[in-house]
């Protein structure tokens, strides 16, 4: 019986595993040719390194024997060239699914067939037959979803008869790494298979199939794979039937897909005459971690009905950090397809202006307060406040944009402000706060030539202060400027530019706020206004808080100071999306970035990441309220709680012995 885990699996390779599906070129009923393309496709796998290699349904005769199926000698020499493959994993650690015809207790079945250490490790029969249009399997094979803790018995050659489990309540294992498999139609029901071997543990599940290509098919096999590894959180990967079936009536292209939790990260090219392979490295310790905290998944399993096949076939073997066959992106947070473009930044930003628009009519708000820089954050809070106002139908000069130049402020940004702010049609002011600054420094005895934390952060303050008190005044709100990579490092000024009343970039990290200003930019019909938003996406970042250069060109830029934002938000991404440790972000960032920072650079900032994520709850633990736009949010109310007093000592040990 399975044993649900009561730990997280300690995982070798980061949690990586590499899997293939495969579809070789097939002669219906040509058992001979059909294994030597196998054992070719085995072949190229094993000087890949794959663990997994998965067949299509009914690999060994072909999918298109028709009543052929009735023929004693093709079922007899389907069983001897299992033999055959087997053989094929001797010594190796590779496991193979393949599909045969098999036949028990007076009926036939079409099953998936594991292969591992040299033997038939288990056999699961199809639970599903379809018998309509183009599909009547119900002529030669019956259903095998009520086989349970059954046996069958199969001599191979040069061999005893075997005890071999049968039925549809197996579970395979190497190691901590647990799968299923399905066949072809037990995906299209209503109720998969596969969702019950997932719930009872299944990280990984193999599809052996058969699907032919109709119009609009492939797209929508694409949906139910991507839809059903979202769905059971799970490793999903398919082999479908391909060149030399049978072309009497249906046409086979060979797909080979494999998904990981929602996301479709590898597969073959259809209608080609080569054998198909696609590869992946996929990342079995991340499916672990979402159902470990998304508890809607926990509250449907518990299982125990299942059988679990321990298949020794020694360790899994190691994957070359490199990753060969799994791309890293360097900007998770940001979908780098320009044809996706236009739709994604409406949706963020229709989701951060909804949030905007719905707090304004709650408390029956018709002014907004904002401090504009010329900057990403605030042009793009100042683009999502204009769009809420236009939803509400309020007049956009209830927005009232405050510039307030101080030290550090240059002509290039206040221009850039100020174009912004009459291209947008809303209200806007200049406030200097240089005289203020300098009576503040007075009054705490500050010296003004020595610009350090206090020289910053009183202007900070003071801007924040003027913001309010202005908010008072017009009877309005202060919209939030911060964005979420900021409030990862604690890069703003307590009760400065942290505070609020309501934060529309809270959920939006460093490199998604470029991205959605680019978004704005291209979409913009007034020539002006794209120039204007061009130039600040073009801008360094900077808080502005200490003295230009002589040529008035900005000095303090972020980003030396705390290092590349599309470094911080790739740790931050992989830490709080999926849990990961400091070693396998460092592994995943020297591969994503290769080429862009050395292993030393990436390390360093990597190491000042930690130290300041956990230094600097306190400031988000105070946050304002802020609309979450995706998967990774630190709101205190929902998506990230943690003590103040939190020690870095685990993480950081982890980063010095990398």
């Amino acid at each position: 019986m399975l044993k649900q885990f009561s730990h997280i699996p300690k995982m070798k390779n980061y949690g990586f595993v590499r899997v293939a599906a495969c579809s070789p070129e097939v002669r219906p009923a040509d058992i001979t040719y059909n294994v030597e393309r196998i054992c070719d496709q085995i072949a190229k796998c094993r000087e890949s390194e794959v663990d997994f290699v998965v067949f299509p349904e009914l690999s060994v005769t072909g999918y298109t024997c028709a009543d052929l199926f009735g023929e004693s000698l093709l079922l007899d020499k389907s069983v001897e060239a299992l033999g055959i493959l087997a053989e094929q994993t001797s010594g190796n650690g590779m496991t193979i699914i393949v599909g045969a015809p098999i036949a028990y207790g007076n009926k036939l079945f079409n099953c998936g067939v594991v292969l591992s250490n040299g033997k038939i490790s288990g056999i699961v029969p199809k639970s599903f037959i379809p018998n309509y249009g183009e599909y009547y399997e119900e002529r030669w094979f019956s259903t095998g979803k009520n086989l349970k803790s059954d046996t069958i018995q199969l001599k191979v050659p040069g061999g005893d008869v075997q005890d071999i489990p049968f039925g549809t309540d197996l579970l395979f294992a190497v190691g901590d790494v647990i799968f299923g498999l399905e066949i072809c139609e037990d995906l299209w029901v209503p109720n998969p298979p596969s969702s019950t071997l997932c719930m009872a543990g299944a990280q990984m599940i193999f599809n052996l199939s058969a699907t032919n290509e109709l119009i609009g098919k492939h797209r929508y096999t694409l949906d139910l794979i991507r839809n059903q590894s979202a769905r059971c959180r799970c490793v999903y990967v398919y082999a479908a039937a391909g060149t030399g079936e049978s072309s009497t009536d249906l046409a086979f292209a060979g797909k080979g897909i494999i998904a990981e939790n929602g996301r479709i990260i590898n597969q073959t090219q259809r209608f080609s005459l080569q054998s198909k392979l696609a590869i992946a490295d996929v990342d079995v310790e991340n499916i672990t971690h979402d159902r470990l905290h998304f508890n809607t998944f926990a509250d449907d399993a518990g299982l125990n009905n299942m059988r679990i096949i321990s298949l020794q076939c020694g360790e899994l073997p190691s994957i070359d950090s490199g990753l060969k066959f799994r791309e890293v992106d360097a900007h998770p947070f940001v979908d780098d397809n320009p044809k996706d473009l236009r739709e994604r930044c409406e949706e963020i930003s229709s989701i951060q202006a909804w949030g905007l628009a719905i707090r304004l009519r709650a408390i029956n708000c018709k002014n907004a307060v904002i401090g504009i820089s010329g900057g990403l954050d605030s042009t793009l809070a100042l683009l999502v406040t204009v769009k809420a106002f236009d939803m509400l139908g309020l007049d956009r000069k209830g927005i009232w944009g405050i510039t307030m130049p101080g030290f550090g402020t240059t002509d290039r940004t206040r221009s850039n402000a100020s174009k912004l702010m009459e291209l947008l049609g809303v209200t806007e002011l200049e406030i200097p706060i240089g005289d203020a600054v300098k009576l503040h420094f007075k009054d705490i005895a500050h010296d003004p030539t020595i610009h350090d934390v206090t020289y910053e952060n009183s202007q900070a303050r003071e801007r924040t202060q003027i913001l309010m008190d202005y908010a008072n005044k017009v009877n309005g709100i202060v919209i939030g400027t911060g964005d979420l990579s900021e409030l990862a490092l604690g890069w703003c000024t307590y009760n400065g530019d942290q505070m609020s009343m309501y934060g529309v970039n809270t959920s939006i990290p460093k490199t998604l706020v470029k991205y959605l200003v680019q978004g704005y930019m291209h979409e913009a019909q007034n020539a002006e206004l794209r120039d204007v938003l061009h130039d600040i996406v073009d801008t360094p970042i900077s808080p502005e808080l200490l003295p230009p250069s002589p040529e008035d060109t900005i000095e303090q830029k972020t980003e030396d100071l705390v290092g590349p934002y599309e470094l911080h938000d790739f740790f931050m991404y992989h830490m709080l999306r999926f849990g990961s440790q400091p070693r396998k972000i460092y592994m995943l960032a020297c591969k994503a970035f290769s080429g862009i920072y050395d292993n030393e650079t990436i390390k360093k900032w990597l190491k000042i990441f930690y130290r300041r994520f956990f230094s600097q709850q306190f400031k988000r633990s105070c946050m304002p309220d802020g609309i979450k736009a995706g998967s990774v949010c630190l709101s205190p109310r929902g998506d990230w709680r943690m003590p103040s007093d939190a020690s870095s000592r685990l993480w950081l040990s982890q980063i010095e012995n990398l």
